[in-house]
Order: C-alpha cells, then sequence, then structure tokens
C-alpha cells in the first residue's frame, strides 16, 4: 500500500463521516476540489467535477443546510438521511480510494465509509430526536449549527490535510461514544 493510497483512505473516512452530519457538504466539497484540481477522483468519478455536478450539488448544500433550521422539518429529514447518509459515505470513500484492489476499496468503503457516516448520523438524529422532545424543538437549531460546523470543519481538513480529519473523525467517534455510554445505564433503568 502505497502514501498516496493511505491518505486517499484518510480523505475518504473524513468526507464519509462529514456525510453522517450533512449529506451534501462532502460531496459538493469533494466536486469544487475535483473541478479545480485539488484533488484527483477515480476514473469512473471523474463526473463528479463537472460544473453540472458543481452546481448540482452546491444547490442541494445550501437547501440541505437551511432546511436542518427548521424544528421538526430537521427530524423529517434526519428519518430519510439516515440511509443515505451510509450511501453517501460508501461514494465518497470509494471515489476517492486510490491504487488499490476494488475488493479491497468496496470493502472499506462499505465498512469504513458507510459505517462511519451511519454511525454518526445516527447519533445525531438521536440527538436532535431527544432536543424536539425535551425543548419542543428550539434547542434544535444550535444543535443544526454544531454539525453544519463540524461537517464544515471536518470537510475541509479532510481536503486540506486528510490526517488531522482522521484525528478528528476518532475524536467525534469517541464522544459519540462516550455520551452513549453514559446514557446507557439511564436506559436500563427505564
Amino acid at each position: 500500500m502505497t502514501s498516496e493510497s493511505i491518505i486517499s483512505i484518510f480523505l475518504g473516512v473524513g468526507l464519509a463521516a462529514s456525510a453522517g452530519f450533512r449529506i451534501f457538504l462532502p460531496l459538493f466539497a469533494l466536486s469544487l476540489a475535483s473541478h479545480f484540481g485539488v484533488w484527483e477522483l477515480n476514473e469512473h468519478w471523474q463526473w463528479l467535477g463537472s460544473m453540472f455536478a458543481v452546481i448540482t450539488l452546491g444547490i442541494a448544500t445550501v437547501i440541505e443546510l437551511l432546511a436542518y433550521f427548521i424544528p421538526w422539518v430537521d427530524n423529517m429529514l434526519d428519518s430519510a438521511a439516515l440511509p443515505l447518509a451510509g450511501i453517501a459515505g460508501t461514494a465518497v470513500m470509494v471515489s476517492t480510494i486510490a491504487d488499490l484492489d476494488p475488493v479491497v476499496t468496496w470493502s472499506l468503503a462499505i465498512i469504513a465509509g458507510g459505517g462511519t457516516a451511519t454511525a454518526i448520523k445516527g447519533a445525531s438524529a438521536t440527538g436532535r430526536l431527544t432536543s424536539s422532545l425535551s425543548t419542543g424543538g428550539l434547542a434544535n437549531p444550535i444543535i443544526s449549527t454544531v454539525e453544519s460546523g463540524t461537517a464544515l470543519v471536518v470537510t475541509t481538513a479532510s481536503i486540506f490535510a486528510p490526517i488531522l480529519a482522521v484525528i478528528l473523525v476518532i475524536v467525534i467517534l469517541c464522544f459519540i461514544f462516550y455520551i452513549y455510554r453514559k446514557m446507557q445505564p439511564k436506559l436500563k433503568n427505564k
């Protein structure tokens, strides 16, 4: 495995984690990076760097970011976004991995990409649902701001500093695991 392959895996994991927060933001960023020659995609994913893809994903990103600021609409989006996050995480991972056997590429994409995105989306959807039930949705825009900001930071780090992005993803997953462990005794008592 070359250093380019390792960096491409780090990029994919970082973007997949971002897809767990916002589906279109990492795809849009990857599209921009490809369009401007910052990152070269696999030959089957070159279309992602087209101007049409940049514009389409840009519009979808803006709509998604704004929609998450509307209480209760954000909960409906989470319902649809949970399976889509896994697909987006897999897609960004498979599009970035360089010089690996297709079986290894797809295995990594499904497990590391789709798995990471789904875990993060599941945790954020649960947090938002809890917020909706406990505050009537009033705190949801704050949660959306934190999620969007985290997605932006991890996406930017993924493209420009993939090693830093993987570290951020590990911190995020550890935080999610910590919160889950703290809540587990409360769930058993109910």
